[in-house]
């Protein structure tokens, strides 16, 4: 049933660029600080020297609440029928976005010297303040994109855009902050502090620099936020559809309707496989770079050249999945991952240091070149999971698909680190030596590692989307007719 849109006539603007530039600006603000996530083991490993096996159990333990609590607001979200000067989803990003100012530098309160279990406390308090605001900003921000139009081209639009936004906001920290918290070290005397194993000169990490970067982060996304809030338009009234039939949410029914939506499971599955992969591997990447390459502080440089080929898709997303399907177009990306996954495993062998970085390097831009098509749609994937829900069972529930498939990601960012964290243990890897004392066979095993983590993601995000996901060009097209749904001229 399609919902109540505000026409142009009570002063909406039709949906154009300023909309697409907003909600870019969202998950910008979002990233400033979700791309802190990957610094936040490294900084607990390398500066704070816990041991990883208790930060594996304590980012399982705040990852797991924080896949829990999405749901959670979701539904809160949903069943919040009151009236808000901004609208509601603009109001509860505003409060996340508030809370993110500082909650971001909560977690890198710099204190290496202090007890085990003060650590621990500072660890979970810290996260798990920082993650309440996160969730209660971006929450509402990705359940919002259905909203903002009804128009399945132009949600698709606003996808695109929202990876810019997230790519963006991921490579400006990722590459600046790497320059600022790591340098190399020297001897007392002036001398280059040199690591017995592999002869080069050691970085070290200036943990109390986080800190600060993380404030700084936190400032520029709130910025981010108050663009989005101010000049992106909400044009479906937002308590048009009641998610539930009672006031109450149940969990056991959500979760049980959510299974059921293959195309919200396939995208979910996709999703996972991502974050498993590129987002677990973030510490063991960094620490590779501290190890084995000695070059840490140029690591997000690195790391960037996989997300630029991403960026070639962008001008032409809309005649690609035009012709060929959100779907087909991202299944034949999975396949070029795939190719480059099966590339990094070769890096590891190479014994010239120079001749091993260019080969994972340019596996790495073929893993990225494979993803861009699906980063650029994954979220209007997302939108169309969200219409089956509606064409299949009858009812949307925006909020809490989204939150279930946010749970789902979750879940995977809080478990892939936490085994990773494990495995580079079990692999030799000891807290208390930092970067400086690592054995060269250690270093070499951080190499199979992050080649194994790029791998183990292309296959997850193949199942995914070639297996389970069934919303081919040919089905999306019978599902938006019956559900009454026009596509713009300039659909993608």
């Amino acid at each position: 049933m399609a919902k109540n849109i505000t026409k142009d006539a009570t002063g909406k603007p039709a949906f154009g660029m300023r909309d697409k530039v907003a909600y870019a600006a969202g998950d910008l603000g979002c990233n400033m600080s979700f791309a802190l996530k990957g610094t936040v083991q490294t900084f607990w490993l390398v500066y704070m020297a816990m041991e990883t096996q208790l930060l594996s159990a304590l980012l399982l333990v705040v990852q797991i609440w924080d896949a829990i609590n999405d749901p959670l607001i979701g539904s809160m979200i949903d069943a919040d029928h009151r009236s808000y000067k901004l609208g509601k989803y603009k109001t509860y990003i505003l409060v996340g976005a508030i809370g993110l100012l500082i909650a971001g530098a909560l977690v890198f309160l710099p204190f290496p010297k202090a007890e085990v279990w003060l650590k621990a406390m500072l660890f979970i308090v810290g996260y798990i303040i920082w993650d309440a605001c996160y969730t209660i900003a971006n929450v509402p921000y990705g359940s919002m994109l259905s909203l903002v139009t009804e128009d399945v081209g132009e949600r698709a639009q606003l996808s695109t855009w929202r990876s810019i936004g997230s790519m963006i906001g991921n490579i400006l920290p990722n590459v600046i902050l790497p320059m600022l918290i790591w340098k190399k070290a020297f001897n007392p005397d002036g001398s280059k502090m040199i690591n017995e194993q592999t002869g080069k000169q050691v970085e070290i990490l200036l943990g109390e620099r986080v800190f600060w970067a993380a404030l700084i982060m936190g400032v520029l996304g709130f910025i981010a936020f108050l663009f989005m809030i101010k000049n992106i338009n909400i044009r479906v009234d937002e308590n048009s559809v009641k998610t539930t039939e009672t006031a109450k949410f149940n969990v056991l029914a959500a979760f049980k309707n959510f299974m059921r939506n293959r195309p919200a499971v396939g995208a979910t599955l996709a999703a996972m496989g991502m974050f498993l992969g590129m987002q677990s591997a973030t510490t063991a990447n960094t620490i590779m770079f501290a190890t084995h390459f000695n070059m840490a502080s140029l690591s997000g440089v690195v790391q960037v050249i996989g997300f630029l080929p991403m960026f070639a898709f962008m001008p032409f997303i809309k005649k690609i999945v035009e012709k060929y399907g959100k779907k087909e177009a991202s299944v034949v990306g999975t396949l070029v991952s795939l190719a480059g996954g099966l590339v990094m495993l070769i890096f590891p062998l190479i014994k010239n240091m120079t001749l091993s970085l260019v080969v994972y390097i340019f596996a790495l831009a073929v893993y990225g070149f494979g993803m861009g098509i699906y980063t650029c749609v994954s979220w209007a994937m997302m939108g169309d999971a969200i219409d089956y829900n509606e064409w299949k069972f009858g009812t949307r529930e925006e909020g809490t698909v989204y939150s279930l498939h946010s749970f789902f990601r979750k879940l995977a960012q809080g478990v892939g680190p936490s085994i990773v964290l494990l495995i580079m243990g079990a692999l030799g890897y000891v807290s208390k030596l930092g970067t400086v004392g690592q054995s060269a066979q250690t270093a070499q095993n951080m190499c199979w590692l992050v080649a194994g983590l790029y791998l183990f993601s292309a296959i997850l995000q193949f199942i995914g989307l070639a297996v389970i996901y069934n919303l081919d060009k040919k089905t999306l097209a019978q599902m938006n007719k019956d559900l009454g749904r026009e596509v713009s001229e300039e659909a993608n």
